[in-house]
């Protein structure tokens, strides 16, 4: 029987193989041993960390690191916006959103280094990324450190150049800060406040360095400046404020000078237009107090802009004034709105003259000239708006001659239609009457063109005419009426001088001597009165009758009777297959049916200017009414004796009958 030994498990003693360390690193640990216990039982202590006192200790904020730390997690937080996630992102947006509901803002550090952080990433700005460039846009950048602001124009520059979808909304952001309620303004808590012309100034800058890196701008910045501009009913504040940026623009971006200039002068006569039809709605005395009474405003431009209340706030309430105190009111605030607006544009022109040499000197009159026949000639009744030209023009002789020119070409015009026709007869007609500055030749020129005109008018219409028609021969009616009114201005220009070979000399003088008139002067005002056209029904009765006694008082016409035979002839427009106008005569139902519809409008664009800060410009300029010798005095006399003599009795109508017996 054979026996079988156990074999043990697990290795045997001879397969077990210890690994030792070496015994250099067993000496060391003994060594590493040894000096420790030789530290722990020195009797010597080690000494403790302390912190300096003046050292201020806080807690890191989680957006609040180096420049390089924010740089990164702004490039990776547009990166995860890109695939979806937004959570960084929003966090950047913000930084740059004002606070809520107590909740402490960034630090302006923190705001900075996030500004220069997207300037370093501004390609990654694509569309998807508008509302954080709207938030940095629209953040209060302009009220913050001179060097952020200059990091904020160059964050500007550098995206509308690399994201070019992004120019309209970054011009029109900065056209918004040049209104009275910049939104980039808000106070910075640990910044020291700025006055307000100085946040107008930062954002001129900005938008000047942006028209300069994209020249191309310029057409997209006149779109904001129009639609920025400020509603007609808006404060003067609002206005002011506005056309002060706008100026400033023009000086720096000189291809919208044109532009802007017709930018404000469109919206000043709408203004102008806007009063005159509130102070139709008034009583004359009323209407008269309410422009010649305007205060003078105290205020200068350079005030208005650091100025946070509008001086045309009322402490009373609007519940407890009556409501034609508030209409009065409310007009007057629109009246002394024009004039500061019309002083500032006189003021810009003047130095823009003044500035420049004599040569380029027209440019100026050329950009006036422009606005006058695109703006001011279309509108009917403007008032106010083209004595900027009125001034500018009586500057040289060349201008004067330009715009008397430019004005009957354009009444002489069939192309033209027919209310611009009457409106350049009417303007050249009140120039030449009361421009100071415009000569006896000019009036003499001018006489001869509108007398040729409407001696070859008379010839085309005299021979189909039934009788006076408004609507067909409106503008031979404007010229007549044109030529009467000059005539009442500047009749002594229209004397013939010794020198002179066209005399007419067959009319008495009022002083017992000869006055001579130039050729002419009879005979066109006898063609023309007595037509069948009879434009003296037509014409605007106030004109009729100052021409009457004036030219009845220099024996030149006497038309009195034909008035009173005017007076009682009504005129009945009807729309018949021949298209004339058909004559009737009074009845008690048609009595003054209309009336004011079938005569000239009474309107002469240089009538009297009365606003109180502006009228300075045009004192040396203009033509006051001055009255006939030996006529004024002797009606003034007969007045006076007849209100003695009628004590109360009623007025009767003025018709020059009974001074045709004198």
């Amino acid at each position: 029987m054979t026996t079988t030994a156990t074999r043990p498990v697990g290795p045997t003693s001879s397969q077990i193989t210890t690994k030792l360390p070496p015994s250099s690193t067993l000496v060391r640990k003994r060594q590493d041993d040894q000096e420790l216990e030789s530290e722990s039982s020195s009797p010597i202590k080690r000494h403790r960390v302390t912190f300096d006192s003046d050292v201020e200790v806080r807690i890191v904020e989680k957006w609040e690191k180096s420049p390089a730390v924010i740089q990164d997690a702004v490039r990776r937080a547009l990166q995860s916006h890109t695939t979806g996630d937004s959570s960084g992102y929003e966090m950047v947006k913000a930084i740059y959103a004002p606070p809520e509901n107590g909740q402490e803002p960034a630090s302006h550090m923190a705001v900075k280094n996030h500004t220069s952080a997207l300037l370093s990433n501004v390609c990654m700005l694509n569309k998807n990324c508008a509302d954080l460039v709207h938030s940095v846009l629209s953040s209060d950048w302009l009220a913050r450190s001179d060097d952020y602001v200059h990091l904020f124009v160059h964050f500007l520059a550098n995206l509308v150049s690399a994201q070019g979808l992004f120019l309209p909304d970054a011009l029109r952001f900065l056209v918004e800060n040049l209104t009275t309620t910049p939104p980039s303004q808000r106070q910075i808590h640990d910044l020291p406040s700025i006055p307000r012309s100085k946040y107008y100034s930062r954002a001129h800058r900005a938008l000047q360095y942006l028209l300069q890196v994209v020249p191309s701008a310029c057409r997209i910045l006149l779109s904001s400046l129009t639609t920025q501009f400020p509603h007609h009913n808006d404060s003067r504040r609002a206005h002011v404020v506005y056309v002060h940026n706008l100026l400033q623009i023009a000086e720096y971006a000189p291809v919208l000078q044109t532009d802007i200039l017709a930018l404000i002068t469109e919206r000043l006569v709408k203004i102008d237009l806007q009063v005159q039809e509130d102070l139709e709605d008034l009583a004359e005395d009323v209407e008269e107090g309410v422009v010649q009474h305007v205060p003078q405003d105290r205020l200068d431009s350079a005030t208005f802009l650091d100025d946070d209340q509008d001086s045309e706030d009322e402490s009373d309430s609007d519940e407890e004034m009556d409501e034609d105190v508030l209409r009065t009111r409310d007009i007057t605030k629109s009246v002394e709105k024009m004039d500061r607006i019309l002083d500032m544009l006189f003021t810009y022109y003047h130095h823009k003259v003044s500035a420049t040499s004599h040569d380029s000197r027209p440019g100026v009159v050329d950009i006036l000239m422009g606005q006058f026949q695109s703006i001011i000639l279309p509108t009917h009744r403007s008032r106010h708006t083209q004595f900027l030209l009125f001034h500018f023009v009586q500057q040289s002789f060349p201008h004067i001659d330009a715009f008397v020119a430019t004005c009957a070409q354009t009444s002489f015009d069939k192309r033209r239609p027919a209310m611009v026709r009457q409106a350049a007869a009417a303007y050249l007609a009140s120039f030449v009457a009361r421009g100071v500055h415009v000569s006896s030749e000019i009036v003499v020129e001018v006489w001869d063109y509108i007398s040729t005109e409407l001696k070859r008018m008379h010839r085309e219409s005299e021979a189909g005419c039934r009788g006076p028609d408004l609507q067909r021969y409106s503008t031979y009616y404007s010229l007549v009426q044109a030529l009467l009114y000059i005539f009442c201005f500047r009749w002594r220009d229209l004397e013939a001088r010794s020198d002179d070979d066209d005399v007419d000399n067959d009319l008495p003088s009022i002083y017992g001597e000869e006055r001579q008139w130039r050729v002419g002067v009879k005979d066109t005002f006898q063609l023309n009165i007595f037509s069948k056209l009879n434009p003296l029904k037509v014409c605007s009765p106030a004109i009729v009758t100052e021409f009457a006694r004036i030219a009845h008082h220099l024996h030149v016409i006497y038309i009195y009777h034909l008035i009173e035979t005017n007076k009682r002839v009504r005129l009945l427009q009807y729309s018949g297959p021949s298209g004339y106008t058909r004559l009737n005569r009074e009845t008690a139902l048609t009595a003054r049916k209309d009336e004011e519809h079938q005569h000239l409008d009474e309107y002469f664009p240089f009538d009297p200017y009365y606003l109180p800060k502006s009228k300075r410009w045009i004192e040396g300029d203009y033509r006051e009414w001055v009255g006939i010798p030996g006529l004024d005095d002797q009606e003034a006399s007969e007045s006076e004796s007849g209100e003695e003599d009628a004590g109360d009795g009623d007025v009767e109508e003025a018709t020059g009958t009974e001074k045709s017996d004198e």
